[in-house]
């Protein structure tokens, strides 16, 4: 699937971008941004993929973004850079001998043959290394965020703390609303009814729940999604919300008078379970 959020004047060379969704795995996003004539791909886990959506609209490899060093985010580099020699940017303390351009929060990078600028945000939790690259030209606001924001969720706490992406989510969280979130997992119908479970009070999240549930039936991807839909329904962005904090409590999974953080790391190690 491809959206086309915008028409820019961020580069001479370039009218429009788009985002082209390329599927893997059992639930994998692998993104390609694209000009029509030349792309970067953003945590390229599979080559093969990448390489015959590249054949198939005629588009050639500039750069490899890179999020964090899971295999199904990384496993598909090797193959790439046979065929395109690129340069590949990714996380200076995640442990990924393929990156040659390191980057950590502040950074700023440009991508080769597009002139999209990204911005580089430091999001620990799912791993300690993890970046999200940010577009923030006005009016024109994306994230790829790899594991750390799912639709309706957030990844897995492997190596860091739940202050950690507690932390991270609020970075994500203070993005202008109309932030496109591009993240790389088809969780949304799963994470949404654990979300019901916690906060079945929600309106938006019945709605949101109606209308990806379509999505999905009729074979579309639920994402992107957005940083203001996320505000809305996304529990792991609404821990401290009374609703949520009752769930957990009701379900013994909290003590009276927890701080928010503990919260968080309830909500999280309930999820694991659900």
């Amino acid at each position: 699937m491809q959206t086309r959020p915008d028409s820019s004047g961020e580069s001479a060379a370039r009218n429009d971008l788009s985002v082209l969704a390329v599927p893997a795995f059992k639930d994998n996003y692998l993104w390609l941004i694209h000009d029509g004539r030349q792309a970067a791909v953003v945590d390229p886990g599979d080559a093969a993929p990448i390489l015959a959506a590249l054949r198939e609209h005629d588009l050639a490899l500039t750069s490899i973004l890179l999020t964090h060093h899971h295999a199904d985010h990384i496993g598909g580099v090797p193959a790439l850079l046979a065929h395109y020699p690129v340069p590949v940017f990714g996380p200076r303390d995640d442990g990924i001998d393929a990156v040659t351009r390191p980057l950590a929060e502040g950074d700023r990078i440009t991508l080769p043959g597009l002139g999209l600028e990204f911005a580089v945000i430091d999001v620990p939790g799912h791993t300690l290394g993890h970046i999200a690259y940010v577009r923030t030209t006005p009016g024109l606001h994306w994230l790829f965020c790899g594991d750390t924001l799912f639709a309706g969720g957030c990844g897995r706490l492997f190596e860091g703390s739940p202050a950690q992406m507690a932390a991270s989510l609020a970075k994500l969280a203070a993005l202008p609303e109309d932030t496109h979130v591009y993240c790389a997992h088809e969780y949304t119908l799963a994470n949404l009814r654990f979300a019901q479970a916690v906060e079945p009070g929600n309106e938006a999240l019945t709605l949101r729940m109606r209308e990806e549930s379509a999505k999905r039936a009729a074979g579309l991807p639920t994402v992107p999604s957005s940083i203001g839909l996320e505000r809305r329904t996304n529990p792991f962005l609404r821990y401290r919300e009374p609703e949520i904090v009752a769930s957990l409590i009701a379900a013994g999974k909290l003590p009276e008078g927890a701080a928010p953080v503990q919260a968080f790391a309830a909500l999280r190690e309930w999820k694991n379970v659900f």
